[in-house]
């Protein structure tokens, strides 16, 4: 039997709260973290009575999906659920941002989420979550009633120049105010964090410690390639994957030995791909679920992608070794 589910936003969480009506076409708790399923996504399905599924291995249509569980840390995503109408939580304090930012909204998405913010729903909760809401016209129906009520309508040179001017103009605003958003958002963000970074190398010492540990290491072709190897093991680089963590801090780290002189400058190429080997991993299962693959294609094709990156993340590292020779 199904049980109707409240989730609300944990501590500097954002978003929610969100009600879970299980039904019998929509009853799958998908598990986007990578390492299987996240105990989050389990507890919920228990509670709900709904199934598990650890989307990483199994495909599941959008249709049955009652709720995403993701571990996001900023990237897109924690957008895409929710721009497919899918309710979305996030295990990670992470608000409305991304390049999906806009799609993120209350009604879909709530993060920081852990037990404490699990509970069951009333009966008014649960009445008041399965009521049909006004479903808004898709793009195409808007523009074919737009088209049907200009049939017939001729328009001078004048006025058709004038939308075709109109039409620019709103598209290169559209893109400037975009870009605008993006940049307090996310880029700002992570120079403030890669400020921040450096800081407490140059601080701490910390800087000592990674020139006597991770210079070596990344000082030298074989030991980049030990390096993109263990990032591209299938189990663990989804787990890496999240906001790129891994790629940020390490990156900062070797570019502030490579300024220090502790590593070769030669180095920095092909340590930039050593250590992105595993980037992109944990959305392997959502970009083919926002293509629209089957969900045989899904379960598929995460492992042949997942375990791929073993053979071109060193090859990349051989590439752009190869590639930085005479650049210094």
């Amino acid at each position: 039997m199904y049980q109707s589910l409240k989730i609300v936003a944990g501590n500097g969480g954002w978003g929610g709260p969100l009600v879970l009506v299980p039904t019998e076409t929509r009853n799958k708790i998908v598990s986007v973290t990578g390492g299987g399923i996240h105990p989050l996504a389990a507890k919920i399905a228990e509670m709900t009575g709904c199934t598990p599924v650890d989307g990483f291995s199994t495909g599941v249509p959008d249709e049955e999906i009652l709720l995403a569980v993701v571990d996001c840390g900023g990237t897109a995503r924690c957008g895409v659920y929710p721009k497919k109408g899918i309710l979305t939580a996030n295990v990670l304090p992470v608000g409305k941002t991304g390049p999906l930012a806009q799609f993120i909204t209350k009604e879909l998405y709530v993060s920081a989420v852990d037990f404490s913010c699990l509970s069951l729903a009333d009966a008014s909760e649960s009445m008041a979550a399965a009521t049909p809401v006004h479903t808004p016209k898709s793009k195409e129906q808007a523009k074919a009633e737009i088209a049907e009520m200009q049939a017939g309508k001729k328009k001078n040179f004048v006025t058709r120049l004038g939308i075709a001017i109109g039409g620019v103009v709103n598209k290169f605003y559209a893109a400037g105010r975009e870009t605008i958003d993006i940049t307090i958002k996310s880029i700002l963000p992570f120079m403030a964090f890669v400020s921040m970074i450096l800081g407490i190398i140059s601080i701490s010492g910390l800087g000592n410690v990674i020139a006597t540990t991770i210079s070596p290491l990344a000082s030298t072709l074989p030991g980049m390639l030990v390096i993109s190897l263990v990032c591209a093991i299938p189990f663990i680089s989804p787990v890496l994957g999240p906001g790129a963590v891994i790629a940020q801090v390490v990156g900062t780290l070797l570019g502030a030995q490579i300024g220090m002189g502790n590593i070769p400058p030669q180095y920095a190429l092909p340590a930039l791909f050593a250590i992105n080997a595993q980037v992109g991993a944990d959305f392997v299962p959502v970009g083919l679920s926002l293509g629209e693959a089957d969900p045989e294609t899904i379960e598929l094709g995460v492992p042949a992608v997942l375990y791929s990156r073993m053979i071109t993340g060193p090859l990349a590292v051989l590439i752009a070794y190869a590639a930085s020779i005479g650049l210094y």
